[in-house]
């Protein structure tokens, strides 16, 4: 038995060294390709037209993942959802805007998979910014969703295949309930919270949506929806019941048209015309002529644009100038270290730690973008932003789509929060959450028992049932994080605990009304909020300091290893390749909230979280 069980060892240990092996070289190939083929460093032609194709999720931080694991998604078929990063979209406006080379902007917005209203409406201003430049502005696709529509309607033309449609939809905030499922497996859900209003347990206690839920949820979605249809309309020329015509005629339209839902779009002015992917191909060829290796139009994508003009050395900023810090926090927030994507608690305190010791930071502007996570590193970060304030330095939130719960949190007792009027904000609240499964366990003949030395000893066991004692302590706990929490709010809003209490309860606020019942000091983006910063630290000459995580030293390997020049190139295009959502991933978006329950790790078992999420 013994040389039995050596030989399957040694088996397994060799399939290990073959297996690793076999990664590396394919690596190492991968990399003397990518030498091999490429072509430099693009360039910028005269007379050519600037794509901006985003691809995925837009988000305001790349989720990271090294190299290698990415390579492995890609073998495996389970990549993650594209990201392509806001600001390089905004950089790339910006630059090309005043760039004689470029003469056309064309708004591709075929393989965008989602983003959020707040990301919209930025990318909104920094395409009317360049439409100041008098050049025009087109988008093309195949069909538009709702949210590629409201960003192609920011063009001078729309142009939309003969094929296509556009379905708008308003939105939703749909959930998944589990508690009959988890009544019939025997599952215990212990839920321990403060507040009528905090709904993100719900799914555990049951089978549908509260109607304390729906109520907070119909008007903070009604806000939304209509600054998304007043926008909408103004850059169509059409009014907001024209939108609300088109949406509510929708089915008797198709009808009337044959089921012709592009001449539908046409004929309500949400289009200005048809035309297949040839037929606009050869119109951009007459524009700008035809690139001759593609035999389409002469054109440039934003990551290309972006590769051709930033400079290959790196200038640093005068060290001895004044500083405003922003940083940057997208994602749940989790107890200890994190990478970006996540908000770890230690890692975003070290962040702020650093800053702070930089004689030269005057303002640190906390950029959020984030439902919430653990009560517990919500707190110590919001700790170190008040350490900074002590010392003297500014410290000014800044709200994207959802700043909500512990997101709130963290930017409590900044000197001033700034929101967008779409923001989602609020959901002050606290709740803890634990399951147990003594009866599944039970019912196939498993059984937990044992000793202890006080009845403290084994408090929580997921395969016995929760004492009263230990379920009173962890609900005494939730109160007292609750007070804490609107404690906080109160003092730094300079409201009473009764006023903060009133509009707390976990409800969830639009940043147009948060800023109404004094949850938010100013409605604007990220640069109103780094401008006001400087203005409160009291600067007329600084300059912006992106503080991000220190890489690692096996992350820093990996990275000089993979964006040598000729690889990076091969490398972008490779992770850009266009790809639209399947229906697996579709699937897989509607727990996203509920998956990253995995994640949870506060050392209380006490979250301000808010799945807020829209559809």
């Amino acid at each position: 038995m013994t040389k039995l069980f050596k030989s399957m060892w040694y088996g397994l240990d060799l399939t290990r060294k073959i297996f690793l092996n076999l990664i590396f070289f394919g690596l190492l190939v991968f990399v003397i390709i990518a030498i091999s083929n490429s072509d430099g460093k693009p360039t910028v032609e005269k007379g050519i037209a600037l794509v901006l194709a985003p691809n995925g999720n837009i988000v305001e931080q790349l989720t990271y993942t090294d190299p290698i694991d990415k390579a492995m998604q890609e073998a495996t078929g389970n990549e993650d959802a594209p990201e392509t990063l806001l600001y390089d979209l905004i950089f790339a406006l910006d630059q090309a805007k005043d760039d004689d080379r470029i003469t056309t902007l064309v708004i591709s917005t075929s393989y965008l998979w989602g983003v959020g209203m707040t990301k919209m409406q930025d990318l909104a201003v920094a395409i009317e910014d360049f439409k100041t430049s008098g050049k025009p502005v087109i988008a093309y696709s195949d069909y538009y969703s709702q949210g590629q529509y409201f960003l192609a309607s920011q063009a001078d033309e729309v142009v939309m295949n003969p094929q296509g449609g556009i379905f708008l939809t308003g939105f939703s905030r749909v959930g998944t309930y589990f508690k009959g499922m988890l009544d019939k497996l025997g599952v215990n859900v212990h839920v321990f919270k403060v507040g009528k209003f905090k709904s993100a347990v719900e799914p555990f206690l049951r089978n549908n949506m509260s109607e304390e839920a729906k109520e907070a949820n119909l008007l903070w979605m009604g806000d939304l929806w209509e600054d998304f249809k007043i926008d909408l309309a103004k850059n169509r020329g059409l009014t907001p019941n024209d939108l609300d015509s088109y949406i509510e005629n929708y089915k008797e339209s198709l009808v009337e048209n044959k089921g012709d839902s592009a001449t539908m779009a046409l004929n309500a002015g949400l289009v200005d015309r048809l035309a297949t992917r040839i037929e606009f191909r050869d119109e951009m060829i007459e524009k700008t002529g035809m690139d001759h290796k593609t035999k389409s139009f002469r054109h440039i994508s934003h990551q290309k644009y972006i590769k051709a003009i930033r400079s290959p050395i790196s200038f640093p900023a005068n060290p001895n100038t004044a500083k405003v810090a922003v940083i940057t926090t997208k994602g749940t927030i989790v107890d200890g270290e994190a990478k970006e994507g996540t908000i770890g608690g230690d890692t975003v305190a070290r962040l702020i730690r650093k800053t702070r010791n930089n004689k030269n930071v005057k303002a640190i502007v906390l950029r959020v973008d984030s439902g919430g996570g653990s009560a517990f590193a919500s707190e110590v970060i919001r700790e170190e932003l008040v350490k900074a304030q002590a010392d003297g330095i500014k410290v000014v939130a800044s709200m994207g789509d959802v700043a909500a719960s512990g997101g709130y949190w963290i930017s409590a007792s900044s000197d001033e929060i700034w929101a967008m009027p779409t923001t989602i904000t609020g959901s002050i609240g606290i709740f803890g959450m634990l399951p147990t499964f003594e009866k599944p366990l039970n019912d196939f003949g498993i059984y937990r028992d044992g000793v202890g030395t006080t009845k403290y000893s084994n408090p929580v066991d997921v395969g016995m049932p929760l004492s009263d004692d230990v379920a009173t302590m962890i609900q005494t706990g939730i109160d007292s994080g609750y007070q804490q929490f609107i404690g906080l709010v109160a003092r730094s809003r300079n409201m009473t605990l009764e006023e903060v209490d009133k509009i707390a309860q976990g409800r969830v606020w639009s940043g147009k009304r948060a800023k109404d019942l004094g949850l938010v000091d100013q409605l604007g983006g990220l640069n109103d909020a780094i401008e006001s910063a400087a203005k409160l630290a009291g600067l007329e000459s600084y300059d912006v300091l992106n503080v991000k995580r220190k890489l690692t030293e096996n992350e820093m390997f990996l990275k000089e290893l993979f964006n040598q020049s000729q690889v990076e190139s091969l490398m972008q295009e490779r992770q850009q390749a266009r790809v639209k959502p399947s229906i697996k991933s579709k699937l897989l978006s509607q727990f996203n909230g509920l998956l990253s329950l995995a994640d949870w790790n506060d050392p209380n078992s006490a979250y301000a979280n808010c799945f807020c999420e829209i559809q």
